[in-house]
């Protein structure tokens, strides 16, 4: 299932461009034809990763290196941040990650990664200092992309697990066809773990 999407572009403030230099778009993003590639490539390994091991810590452990790898081979090093956060006590806690230090919290409904989880929204955000309450863990950050990640119930009701994160110090490198095939393997991912000792650590859950 296709998550909805939510795109936020970067219309270029003057002010907001002095504080944060444009990186080269030229040198950092992917052409259609190498997203796609890299992207296939990106499944294919997940795949062969996610086969025989339902272990969650292990699966986004390896899941957010395999991105982060990728990813920065088709964008010469743009990507600066790849991982998951997971829903504990009603909160987005840090999890598997590839980067610097990151923050360990962020409340529902705060930032990029809080909005994709109440929202349940894809988030596509081309300019991240424009985005409205914005949680800046690395000022190097220019653009991201937020994938909720959503366990189905019997009656058809969803069970919010976390989200995967993915940061670029380029502005504008994220767009719906990185929604597309980031879906795709969030769905991998979904369908390819034992979540159950993530929901009994989770106080919320009913």
């Amino acid at each position: 299932e296709f998550h909805k999407l939510i795109m936020s572009k970067h219309k270029g403030d003057s002010s907001s461009d002095e504080q944060h230099p444009i990186i080269d778009a030229s040198r950092t993003q992917m052409d259609q034809k190498d997203k796609d590639a890299a992207y296939r490539s990106l499944l294919l390994e997940a795949k062969g990763l996610l086969e025989g091991e339902r272990d969650f810590l292990v699966n986004t452990a390896n899941i957010a290196a395999l991105v982060y790898q990728i990813l920065n081979e088709v964008t010469e090093g743009a990507i600066n941040w790849a991982g998951f956060y997971f829903m504990r006590r009603g909160g987005l806690v840090l999890g598997p990650f590839q980067g610097k230090p990151a923050c360990s919290r962020i409340p529902v409904g705060k930032g990029v990664c809080g909005t994709a989880i109440s929202e349940e929204n894809i988030q596509v955000v081309a300019d991240v200092h424009k985005f409205p309450g914005h949680i800046a863990c690395d000022s190097a950050s220019n653009s991201e992309i937020v994938v909720p990640i959503f366990l189905t119930n019997s009656d058809r009701t969803k069970t919010p697990i976390g989200v995967l994160d993915i940061d670029s110090i380029a502005y504008g490198s994220f767009d719906e066809k990185d929604a597309e095939h980031l879906s795709t393997l969030v769905d991998m991912l979904t369908s390819g773990c034992d979540w159950n000792l993530l929901l009994r650590l989770d106080d919320n859950k009913e």
